[in-house]
Formats: structure tokens, C-alpha cells, sequence
């Protein structure tokens, strides 16, 4: 099993972008340090709470204070981009990064997002401009001759040259492409059948037991209409993970602390808003209510001492049926630096050694 970093990024509201951001590559660097093996940043434009509207610049930075880690934007909005520029930008930073960029992509699900770009999430039509766009960049980078797209949202032309200076001529680094990971949350996950079908990275959220262990169905499901045969090693799986030499201490600095405050003031508030609590019960019948922090350090995170945290992974990998890649989710500690950097180490030569020979089976 692999270990990597997942940053929304994740911040209280009101911190300064750049102090922010700083933060975020403080982590990147940690993880790099301590051997994680990829890091995925995300993209929200209204997020208040994730202030990141251009992962790829925080790559550019990180890929200039790392040496192995590979780092991908979790996800590119491709609906808030149009696909020729996505495509050239991506491709470019590929060659920036010698090989170890991921491309991750996604509809968008937060409503400011939408409102922004005057466009119809809840509707179904980001949804429809995401498989536009996914095909739009990979026909640009994979396909050398002229061509022209007419599709519903975008017109793109793959241009002959011109005046003998202009044509296409950036491509990425990667052949053909770097991979390219898609997310799933609700089940069964239109996103996850999509990843099953065309061969990507199949990334689970971090919600209850309940939904995610369906998810694989999902990749299968997709997999079967394009005859592909999937696997489970390719499942990256998003969890909630505090790490401390003791329970107690776990309890303490993670409840209590800046994760705990994050989920409950921030996190946790939204997904009531939605009705997104249900995503996180153990037992619907449990009232939205009492689904606090406190509730999802009991249900759905892995906290504790390295041996706690090592047990709820083994039995969270059992219910699920197998991974391949643990992504722990990046909070702003600011605040409380060695807590964090001390959970992120525990995590990396405590808890993961006791699983890098772990691998899944096939289906």
C-alpha cells in the first residue's frame, strides 16, 4: 500500500493566501521528506475555507522544493477552463515537473463555484462540459494530425501550422499523458464508473464505510462496458488520519484540536447544508445532529497511536475489500506545527510500514 497527501487545501476562514500557502508547502515538503508518494492539491474559486483557485501554480513552487513526490491538482474544474488553455498548461507543467505530474479532473460541486461562472451544476450540466473538455484535451495531446472539435460548449482546433512559426508543439512530458485521477463521493458514483471505463485513477472521498466499500462496483461497472479489466491496486482512497504517540494525545490534538475545529465550524456545517451528513453515518437513524466531529473520529477517521491507527486501517481495508493508495488529508496547523508534523512522520514509519507489502487482488 502507498501513502499520499490529499490538501483541499484546508484552512480557517481569513487566513492570509500567502501564509496559507506557505503552510501547504510546508506539507508537501514533509511528505516528500518522510517517502509519501503523491500529493493532490484542490481547486475552488468561492471556497472561503479552501482559498486555492490555481493549483497548478502551488505545484510550480513545490516541484522546485521536492525530488520525488509526485504532485497532481485534485481536481482541475475543467467546466471554469477552456480545454485548449487547461491542456497546454498541464502539458507544460508536465515538463516542469520531468515526468511527475498527476492530472486530476472534476465537474465542480461547490454552488459559489457555480454562480460564478453562470453555470448549471445541480442541473447536470457541468457534468456534460467535464466529458466535453476530458476529450477535447486528451484528442490535443494525443492526437497529432489538424483537426477541428465542434462539440456543444467548446470549438477547438487542432491548427495546421501557419507561417511556418505557428503550430502545436506542446505536448506532455508523458507519454501519452500523465495519469489522470477522477473522484467519487456518492454511490453508486457516475465519476468512479467513468475511471473504471477509460483506465484513470479511481479516488474515493473521505466518507463513511457504508458508501465507500460500494465504490468499487462503480469502477467495475464501468469497466465492464469498455472491456477493461481494473484494479484495486489503483484505488486511491481519502481518509481523515491523526496520528500521536498516545490515544489520549490523538484525542486531544485532533478532536480538539485544529482538525476537530475545521470538520465541526467549517467542514461538517456545509455538509448539513447539503444533506451530505448522511454520506458519514454508520446507521441513517443516527439524527444529523450528532454527526460532530466527535461522531466521525469514532466512525470514519484513523486516529490515535500508531498501533490504533494500524488496526483501523487493516479492518477499514478488509470491510472495503482492498486498495492500493491510503491519502491522508492535509489541515492547516499552523498554529500547532509539531502536532502535525509529528502525526504526518508517525503515519509514514510508524503505521505504513506495517503495509507496504500489502497488495490487493485484482477485482
Amino acid at each position: 500500500m502507498e501513502l499520499g497527501l490529499f490538501m483541499m487545501p484546508a484552512h480557517p476562514e481569513g487566513r492570509d493566501p500567502y501564509e496559507a500557502a506557505q503552510w501547504d508547502l510546508q506539507m508537501i515538503e514533509w511528505a516528500d521528506e518522510l517517502g509519501y508518494s503523491e500529493a493532490w492539491i484542490g481547486e475552488h474559486f468561492t471556497a472561503t475555507f479552501e482559498p486555492c483557485p490555481a493549483p497548478d501554480l502551488l505545484i510550480a513552487q513545490a516541484l522546485t522544493r521536492t525530488s520525488q513526490i509526485k504532485l497532481g491538482a485534485g481536481a482541475h474544474l475543467l467546466p471554469m477552463h477552456h480545454p485548449a488553455e487547461l491542456a497546454s498548461r498541464v502539458a507544460y507543467l508536465d515538463h516542469l515537473s520531468q515526468g511527475r505530474l498527476l492530472f486530476g479532473v472534476g465537474a465542480s460541486s461547490v454552488p459559489g463555484d457555480w454562480s460564478m461562472f453562470d453555470l448549471d451544476g445541480a442541473g447536470g450540466q457541468t457534468r456534460e462540459m467535464t466529458a466535453e473538455s476530458l476529450e477535447i484535451i486528451l484528442k490535443l495531446w494525443t492526437d497529432k494530425e489538424p483537426f477541428e472539435y465542434k462539440g456543444k460548449y467548446w470549438t477547438v482546433r487542432g491548427i495546421e501550422t501557419m507561417y511556418e512559426k505557428y503550430k502545436r508543439h506542446i505536448y506532455p512530458l508523458q507519454d501519452p499523458h500523465p495519469r489522470i485521477g477522477v473522484s467519487g463521493f456518492s454511490s453508486p458514483s457516475p465519476t468512479l464508473e467513468l475511471a473504471g471505463e477509460r483506465g484513470f485513477i479511481p479516488m474515493s472521498l473521505n466518507i463513511g464505510l457504508n458508501y465507500v466499500k460500494d465504490h468499487w462496483g462503480s469502477v467495475l461497472a464501468g469497466a465492464k462496458r469498455a472491456g477493461r479489466t481494473p484494479d484495486r491496486k489503483d484505488w486511491h482512497i481519502a481518509k481523515d488520519i491523526f496520528v500521536a504517540e498516545t490515544d489520549e494525545e490523538a484525542y486531544e490534538y485532533g478532536v480538539k484540536g485544529d482538525l476537530g475545529k475545521f470538520q465541526d465550524e467549517c467542514l461538517l456545517y456545509l455538509y448539513g447544508e447539503f444533506g451530505f451528513k448522511k454520506f458519514l453515518k454508520h446507521d441513517q437513524n443516527v439524527p444529523d445532529s450528532e454527526v460532530d466531529a466527535e461522531y466521525c473520529a469514532k466512525h470514519n477517521w484513523l486516529i490515535g497511536s500508531p498501533d490504533t491507527v494500524a488496526e483501523g486501517l487493516a479492518n477499514f481495508y478488509d470491510a472495503v475489500g482492498g486498495f492500493g493508495t491510503v491519502l491522508a488529508l492535509g489541515y492547516d496547523y499552523i498554529d500547532n506545527p509539531d502536532h502535525w508534523e509529528k502525526s504526518m512522520g508517525l503515519l509514514a514509519h510508524e503505521v505504513m510500514p506495517r503495509f507496504h507489502k500489502l497488495r490487493p487482488e485484482a477485482l
